[in-house]
């Protein structure tokens, strides 16, 4: 335990006291802070290469295009698509899984033709299926959890069927801190004639991520839960898939020749790319991928294994709290959600934050599961990789302390 623990001094943002306490952050399941590296790569493009791509021939703005273009090389090699035109650049995980409803899905489904999610998706992967399927008239179908919280898969196989068009799953989940079998459920889609669509968000910032090896034929995922800054995202997509779609959005950048009647579209990924970009957070996106590179996304994952190693059996251990999700450390990810006793996860995370520890709490953009686990929402801390064993230590106390201060579990048995 330990390897990381100097990282702490790359996040200007972890240096302070929050109500007089050092600030501990455990909310990186909805947003990672930056690193110096980072910032000091979006000071150097705005105040050395800021320009317009792809639009100029002056010399400003082919640094900039080549800054953009080489960030979209980063994400390439980082998430192993074949190559970078199967990378279109967006606002964020949640742009991407709309940019594949509303162009793939709005061409695809028809009457009677049935979606596949789960119950534990985000709305961003939840909401675009569901509005698709009211829309054209398809059957919107959920896959269950087992009795330990994870994905059934058994059920699954009955639910994928040759009606099935889209199957659309989360790589790990936001709230239950599991990894999705992503590549059998890949395997079950292609096998009836359906894509398989992945939300990646709690995935790529974690854990190494190839999309050949997943069988991913679109892959999404969001740049400020991996440290870049926000509005930047990605949709990765099969490049015979991304040709096939109608544009996303219309206007400058994306079409090839235009016409008072008229208009032809540029090339991948172009296509999908209207207007002026959000350049200086590519560029961003491109500097977190080498961060996290040169640390080595092996190492991220052992990191933060370690750390749920040391918190969720202490949690566990504590009378009156109640953990979602698998309870094995070994099948949880750094996202744990659990609540204490009947108190309003609300009341607990204001409690924490007296103590300056951040966590997160409420229905985590995930109502479905909610009503699946039969609560209405949830406190959720969320571990990256400048988190130490230090961090641990204060949440379990602070919990505790928080126990004795609203009297939960007296008189009763856990």
């Amino acid at each position: 335990m330990g390897t990381f623990n100097h990282l702490r001094q790359d996040f200007p943002i972890l240096d302070q006291q929050v109500n007089g306490e050092p600030l501990v952050y455990l909310d990186n399941a909805a947003t990672t802070q930056r690193p110096t590296l980072v910032l000091k790569q979006l000071m150097h493009f705005y105040q050395t290469d800021n320009a317009n791509v792809h639009r100029g021939a002056h010399t400003l703005a082919e640094r900039a295009t080549a800054d953009y273009e080489a960030a979209r090389q980063k994400v390439q090699h980082f998430i192993h698509a074949t190559k970078p035109e199967e990378v279109i650049f967006t606002k964020g995980c949640t742009d991407a899984l709309n940019l594949v409803a509303s162009t793939y899905g709005e061409q695809n489904i028809q009457a009677g033709d049935e979606i596949v999610i789960s119950v534990a998706e985000h709305h961003s992967n939840l909401i675009p299926w569901q509005q698709l399927a009211l829309k054209k008239g398809a059957t919107l179908k959920y896959i269950g959890l087992t009795p330990d919280q994870e994905l059934d898969l058994d059920q699954a196989k009955q639910l994928i069927t040759p009606r099935t068009k889209i199957v659309a799953v989360a790589h790990a989940s936001n709230v239950l801190g599991t990894v999705n079998p992503v590549r059998q459920l890949a395997e079950l889609a292609h096998a009836n004639g359906a894509v398989m669509v992945v939300d990646g968000a709690q995935a790529v910032p974690h854990m190494p991520v190839n999309v050949q090896d997943l069988g991913a034929d679109f892959y999404a995922f969001s740049g400020h839960k991996l440290m870049a800054p926000t509005g930047i995202g990605v949709l990765y997509g099969k490049a015979a898939l991304l040709e096939a779609m109608p544009p996303y959005q219309y206007g400058g950048e994306m079409i090839g020749e235009v016409h008072q009647q008229t208009s032809t579209w540029a090339p991948l990924p172009y296509k999908f790319e209207a207007g002026t970009q959000n350049i200086a957070g590519a560029v961003g996106l491109g500097a977190a991928i080498d961060y996290l590179n040169a640390l080595g996304m092996d190492q991220v994952a052992a990191h933060e294994k370690e750390l749920v190693n040391a918190l969720l059996p202490q949690l566990l251990a504590i009378p009156s709290v109640t953990v979602y999700g698998p309870q094995d450390p070994a099948k949880h990810t750094g996202v744990i959600a659990f609540n204490l006793g009947h108190l309003h996860p609300h009341d607990l995370a204001t409690a924490l934050d007296m103590e300056g520890i951040a966590i997160r709490a409420g229905h985590h953009c995930a109502q479905p599961l909610m009503e699946a686990l039969n609560v209405p929402a949830t406190a959720r801390a969320s571990l990256y990789i400048y988190n130490t064993q230090a961090d641990v230590d204060r949440l379990i106390t602070a919990i505790k302390k928080a126990k004795e201060f609203f009297r939960i579990g007296t008189g009763e048995t856990k």
